[in-house]
């Protein structure tokens, strides 16, 4: 082994020593290779024991079903395999954010996801499923019995399939959307084109364009009012006690209801009003308990970004923890619900609307879930939370905002979106505005450092320094005032103009992801319902005499 200061193959004069050295960087890239493969392998062999876990224990249930019970084992394994891809992949959009801000270690994420995922599917998950999802197709339509067990084992394993790809490419989808897709295909292989419900296909559609954008602009407000209020200020403490107690209270009204019309809507249902009001209640009585608080930790904290972030720290955690639940009793049924109605039909020979969810049924959702995130999950944790963007915990906190405020929007208006695509826009959404305003004050000093050109240079440093610690609202004033105190029209040489342009394209929202995302956002849908179709056909051609 080589001293703490290892050398390279430039300042090396023996050609003996430069190839051992290079055995060496190869060795040590072999022997990380070869830990990345066996962890790899432990993950899949981890993944094979919980199927085989689910294989063994349904065993154990088949007296549920009135005959057909391998083709419940069967299901019942899928079922699992799909909640562990809705684990690995879907998850990431509640806990991702938090993690890439630094309020949350990966352990610490992957832990409090599952938790609150388990607890959200068994507490809140509800006991009846839709069989049909988002009503897209016609179960008058199809055949018979056999062709309904048929077709929605193909949708939830074409869904699967299409969310492990996504998982391994890296790019967060929408599961309601894999599933949907997939129910589309098969129900279309099964009963023709005229079984599918192309009114509701085509508001699912416009979900591609309505979630992301209503997320993106929704975290960008947030983001814009706490830089203008707290952020761009000389005093941030200062400003930090007179308004964050307010964006907490904000906060605690969106959360609670949010939750309660979405996370707690299958064991007690209100309307908005009911819900809004005990929001309101919850986030008055939150900013009563926070406001000293607030005041206490403005006074101890130094004056800077760092501190205002720290502020932050506990709502984010919250806001996972809230998200990571209402999401497990919400999308358990994208994993479990074709699986009830597969059992429902199983034990009574017909197509039902609503299928009952036995327990053995939730617990297979549950834990898939928890698994997939623990072995899977952190790949798509870090896509959300640093490789779209980067995000401290301010920016992170609007994103969580984002995800619950817009999710009570448009359901009151009848929006279709997913919590995916709106977790996903928000994180576009700050990243944009951080764009922005970093284009925007980039310009403001180069047009200060250009109008001012020839002046004594001390005296435009310091005008610099005085316009850069500024508020944001003052570096406005102070550059209009320039321009009407300016003698002579302002000039831009070829350089200057080259400077300006090469600021204002910087780019702090990594392009390749967003065309990634969105590229896998358009296909999901109909990937997985062609893949529902083929898997259709192959099993109605196994299975028929």
């Amino acid at each position: 082994m080589y001293s703490s200061n290892p050398p390279t193959i430039d300042n090396l004069s023996s050609s003996t020593d430069k190839v051992a050295l290079v055995v060496e960087k190869r060795a040590l890239a072999g022997l990380g290779t070869a830990r990345i493969s066996q962890l790899d392998f432990v993950k899949f062999a981890v993944s094979l024991l919980f199927l085989a876990g689910i294989m063994i224990w349904v065993n154990n249930f088949l007296e549920l079903a009135a005959g057909g019970g391998t083709f419940l084992v069967v299901a019942a394994i899928v079922g699992g395999y799909m909640a562990m891809n809705i684990g690995a992949n879907d998850v990431a959009n509640n806990v991702g954010p938090a993690v890439g801000s630094g309020a949350l270690t990966m352990t610490g994420a992957v832990v409090l996801a599952a938790v609150f995922e388990i607890s959200g599917a068994l507490v809140a998950g509800g006991d009846v499923v839709g069989t049909i999802k988002k009503g897209i197709i016609d179960p008058a339509l199809i055949a018979d019995s056999s062709t309904f067990i048929w077709l929605m084992l193909a949708a939830l394993l074409a869904g699967a399939i299409w969310l492990n790809i996504a998982t391994i490419i890296g790019a967060p989808v929408s599961t309601t959307h894999s599933i949907v897709g997939g129910v589309l295909g098969a129900g279309i292989a099964a009963g023709g084109w005229e079984i599918a419900n192309w009114d509701k296909m085509a508001t699912i559609a416009a979900s591609w364009v309505i979630s992301p954008l209503l997320g993106g602009l929704i975290a960008a407000m947030f983001l814009y009012l706490i830089t203008r209020l707290i952020i761009d200020q000389k005093n941030l403490m200062g400003a930090a006690r007179q308004y964050v107690p307010y964006i907490m209270a904000v906060m605690a009204w969106a959360f609670a209801t949010y939750l309660i019309l979405k996370g707690l809507k299958k064991i007690w249902h209100v309307d908005f009003l009911t819900a809004g009001f005990a929001g309101l209640v919850v986030g008055v009585l939150v900013f009563v308990f926070v406001r000293p608080m607030i005041s206490y930790a403005a006074t101890r904290l130094e004056n800077t970004r760092e501190s205002i972030n720290t502020l932050f720290t506990v709502p984010l955690i919250f806001s996972a923890a809230l998200l990571s639940f209402a999401h497990g009793a919400n999308d358990v049924a994208n994993a479990v619900g074709p699986l009830a109605a597969i059992t429902d039909t199983l034990s009574s020979h017909d197509v039902s609307a609503k299928a009952a969810i036995p327990l053995w049924v939730m617990i297979v959702g549950a834990l898939g879930l928890a698994v997939g995130l623990a072995l899977y999950g952190p790949k798509l944790i870090r896509t959300v939370g640093s490789e779209i963007t980067h995000l401290d915990k301010t920016r992170a906190f609007c994103v969580a905002l984002a995800a619950a405020i817009t999710v009570i929007i448009a359901s009151q208006m009848g929006l279709p979106v997913s919590s995916t695509h709106i977790a996903v826009g928000g994180v576009f959404g700050v990243g944009f505005l951080r764009e922005y305003l970093q284009a925007y004050r980039a310009r403001m000093d180069q047009e200060i450092k250009n109008r001012i050109k020839g002046d004594d240079p001390k005296a435009v440093a310091q005008f610099l320094e005085l316009f850069q610690s500024s508020a944001f609202a003052e570096q406005g004033e102070m550059v209009k005032e320039l321009r009407k105190n300016a003698c002579d029209k302002l000039y831009l040489g070829k350089k200057d103009r080259k400077d300006l342009t090469k600021v204002y394209r910087e780019e702090l929202v990594k392009r390749s992801m967003v065309i990634k995302i969105a590229a896998a956002w358009v296909i999901t849908v109909p990937v997985s319902g062609l893949m529902a179709a083929f898997l259709y056909y192959a099993i109605r051609g196994i299975m028929l005499p």
